[in-house]
């Protein structure tokens, strides 16, 4: 087996070991699942997400869940937080800057 059939392998298993949470949905999957895996395997050029493929073949591309959403506009409200908060950073080093200078700016003057 070649080491990429091996490593896409690895993570569809992995995307179906984590995705499936309940045993209804165990149920469901079982059968599809590895009809998926022997797809994927037999795939000729494999693809370079394995999660999309699985997706793709469980009819849920293109679909997003709720908490995937609030999930993506969380991080989206993160990143602008931080961006706040660097640059309320970085003015506050040049406040300090000007009232307390570093000891290799004292030595020099």
């Amino acid at each position: 087996m070649l080491p990429g059939r091996e490593t896409c392998l690895l993570q569809a298993v992995r995307v179906v070991r984590t995705s499936v949470s309940s045993k209804a949905k165990v149920e469901r999957f079982h059968n599809g699942t590895l009809q998926m895996l022997v797809a994927l395997y037999e795939e000729a050029e494999k693809p370079n997400n394995a999660l999309d493929f699985l997706k793709q073949h469980l009819g849920v591309a293109g679909q997003e869940s709720a908490d995937t959403v609030a999930l993506q506009q969380e991080l989206r409200d993160m990143r602008q937080r931080w961006e706040l908060l660097a640059e309320e950073n970085k003015g506050l080093k040049n406040r300090l800057q000007r009232y307390e200078p570093t000891q290799e700016d004292g030595a020099a003057e």
